[in-house]
């Protein structure tokens, strides 16, 4: 071990030692103010009470997303004294670098928010705390807890999610006597009554990366295989069927370009009937096709609902201030807390008990709650990054008819046994 390294240590544990967080005075005397004796008043003035900060990283850039996560570190650090807790601002695409150059140089947060797929390999690396029966998970969504779960061991807090739902051009629909369908069937048919010369009936970001995968595992898990069954029956299927949408021309082919920012500005432009997308739009599309009459309901089925989680978690870091991070995360979590931060967010409360509560009946959030109900992390799995990468490769190989649902399916099949088994 290098001295710099051993330094830090050494340093660490001297503070840990001496300065825990929620400790007494100075003095160590309690209630000496009370003696009467103007030295030891003098004195313990003199002597400010001691403290341990708790320090956290981010990868937010968008500023109101930053605001809202100081103003709840701020009201945290007026309520008490024990701790000090600030932020740190960590571009996305130095976030996983720093990480690990972190982990290597003993020089971690206390606390990192980050992508919920990243969390297995970070946790198996061994730079994150089991907080297993020191924080309360009972009441968050099946999905989200998994995410931060390792072999029943819990790595993490979800700090609010999203997932994808299937929004509809209500006067499209009402025009073509459709109405919003609940199964691949029915999705298929209203998309061929609603292209025309001018509109695709549906639209689905195919963009050969994390984003194409984000938006395909749906169907996978609705046809009932998972993220290492490609290669089987409702993994085929789910190939052929996103396949038949673009050969029957329903959903063009351009959707291997599309992000899924495109889509939504295909669908604001009357250019697309319906698309798969997440709550993260509705903001923009309020502001910006105040006149689109649209709405939302659960992605189509085939064997059960599905969705795919989205969205971001707490870690605690091991080493660190570990006391005074879950003491800030508590506070974090409360109701008054989550529902500031989510509405700043344009998220869903991972708490499932506050989600319920969040929003309306009649809001138009509504219907991602439900959905979220049937949503499901990708991964957890370390290597999680090179089997998305197989799954977007297989997917948009047949969106271009590059390979047909079963060739896809083998060679991606064989790329993730190669990963995981």
């Amino acid at each position: 071990m290098n001295l710099k390294k051993m330094t830090a240590i050494v340093l660490a544990a001297a503070l840990t030692a001496g300065t825990l967080c929620g400790c007494g005075n100075a003095s160590g005397v309690p209630g000496a103010e009370e003696t009467g004796k103007a030295d030891t008043q003098d004195s313990q003035a003199a002597s400010p009470k001691e403290t341990k900060d708790v320090t956290i990283w981010y990868y937010w850039e968008t500023e109101g997303h930053q605001q809202a996560l100081s103003k709840v570190i701020e009201d945290y650090n007026t309520s008490q004294d024990d701790c000090m807790v600030t932020a740190k601002y960590v571009p996305f695409d130095d976030f996983k670098k720093q990480l690990s150059i972190g982990a290597s140089a003993a020089e971690l947060p206390d606390i990192v928010i980050l992508d919920s797929p990243d969390h297995a390999a970070y946790a198996q690396m061994g730079i994150f705390e089991d907080i297993s029966g020191k924080f309360d998970v009972d009441d968050y969504y099946e999905g989200t807890v998994n995410s931060c779960t390792i072999d029943g061991t819990l790595y993490g807090v979800p700090f609010g999610v999203n997932c994808l739902a299937l929004y509809y051009n209500k006067d499209l629909l009402d025009a073509a006597g459709v109405k919003p369908p609940t199964t691949w069937d029915e999705l298929k048919t209203a998309a061929g009554k609603l292209t025309t010369d001018h509109v695709t009936g549906i639209a689905i970001s195919s963009v050969q990366n994390e984003e194409g995968t984000f938006n395909f595992m749906p169907w996978v898990w609705s046809a009932g295989a998972s993220f290492d069954e490609i290669d089987s029956k409702g993994g085929q299927k789910a190939l052929a069927f996103l396949q038949s949408l673009v050969q029957e021309g329903v959903m063009s082919s351009e959707c291997i370009n599309w992000t899924q920012g495109d889509v939504v500005n295909q669908f604001m432009a009357g250019n697309v009937a319906m698309m798969e997308n997440g709550p993260w739009q509705i903001p923009t599309m309020q502001s910006q096709a105040k006149d689109l009459n649209w709405g939302v309901t659960l992605l189509p089925k085939d064997e059960e609902y599905a969705s795919v989680l989205g969205g971001e978690n707490y870690a605690v870091v091991k080493g660190g201030n570990v006391e005074g991070a879950i003491a800030f995360l508590e506070y974090a979590t409360q109701d008054e807390q989550v529902k500031y931060l989510m509405e700043h967010f344009g998220y869903i409360s991972a708490d499932k008990s506050i989600a319920e509560n969040q929003f309306d009946a009649d809001s138009v959030y509504q219907p991602f709650v439900e959905q979220l109900e049937y949503a499901r992390p990708r991964g957890p799995l370390a290597d999680w990054p090179s089997v998305s990468d197989a799954i977007s490769l297989a997917f948009n190989k047949v969106i271009t008819g590059g390979a047909t649902p079963e060739e896809a399916a083998k060679e991606a099949q064989t790329t993730i046994d190669g990963i995981i088994r």
